[in-house]
């Protein structure tokens, strides 16, 4: 059975058969699906989701890119999303990203990542972290929150980064990155690291895995994800989905 970490169903790619395709997941063996939101409405439409579906979660968060709605207004609505509904496990996705000119400004992307920190403390709920383009400034936030339970999602950095992230106690997850053929760190990293910190995540509708590179990614695909991860970590697939099914789990408090 797979444990989707990070998928996005909220996503207009879904719009014409969201429903169809999400009932239709526990006959493709997926067990769990964390859903994230990027921003006030997602974090909404995702809490929605989660309220329909048993297998699926939400996590309410504001991403770098809509840093901007972390406003104290932006924060309050998602503290009363979280208090609205059981089925929020996370604080997510959140974090920096420097690869596009046209984000929000880098600190103003800071103050948004340091306050939903700071709420998901409150919230004693862990926190899901986007890094792109921003490794040295992520690090240096999130060295002053490892009480928090974290996991980097699509982690494609170095052993170094990754590391760093690992001493704090937090988790790292891979996306279909592992399947492409150009792909040298992130294989790396998970062939190497501790196996109770590993989860694996398809960020639909993102990030589609070898055979299927270049469509509609969803959590039917993560098979692809656990078939490579099972290689470079020496387990078989059951092995490697039960392990990283009860890694994530555990992160998310299920």
């Amino acid at each position: 059975m797979y444990f989707d970490t990070h998928a996005h169903y909220d996503s207009a790619a879904f719009d014409g058969d969201r429903d169809a395709l999400l009932s239709a997941m526990p006959g493709h063996g997926v067990e769990l699906i964390v859903n994230p939101g990027a921003d006030l409405a997602s974090s909404a439409a995702a809490v929605e989701l989660a309220e329909k579906y048993p297998f699926l979660y939400a996590a309410v968060g504001i991403h770098p890119e809509a840093a901007g709605e972390a406003a104290p207004e932006g924060l309050d609505a998602l503290r009363a999303l979280a208090a609205g509904s059981r089925r929020v496990v996370a604080v997510g996705e959140i974090g920096l990203d420097y690869h596009y000119m046209d984000a929000a400004p880098k600190d103003v992307q800071r103050r948004a990542f340091v306050s939903q920190l700071e709420l998901a403390r409150e919230l004693k709920l862990p926190v899901i972290v986007h890094e792109r383009d921003a490794c040295a400034d992520c690090l240096e936030i999130i060295r002053d929150y490892g009480d928090l339970r974290g996991v980097v999602h699509c982690f494609s950095g170095s052993w170094e980064t990754a590391k760093a992230v690992l001493d704090l106690g937090w988790y790292l997850s891979f996306t279909g990155v592992i399947t492409f053929k150009n792909a040298r760190r992130a294989p790396e990293v998970l062939a190497k690291m501790p196996k109770d910190r590993l989860m694996l995540e398809t960020d639909a509708p993102y990030m589609a895995p070898v055979p299927v590179r270049g469509r509609r990614n969803d959590s039917a695909n993560l098979r692809y994800i656990a078939g490579r991860a099972a290689e470079l970590t020496g387990m078989t697939e059951q092995e490697l989905c039960a392990l990283t099914a009860a890694n994530g789990r555990r992160f998310f408090g299920l």
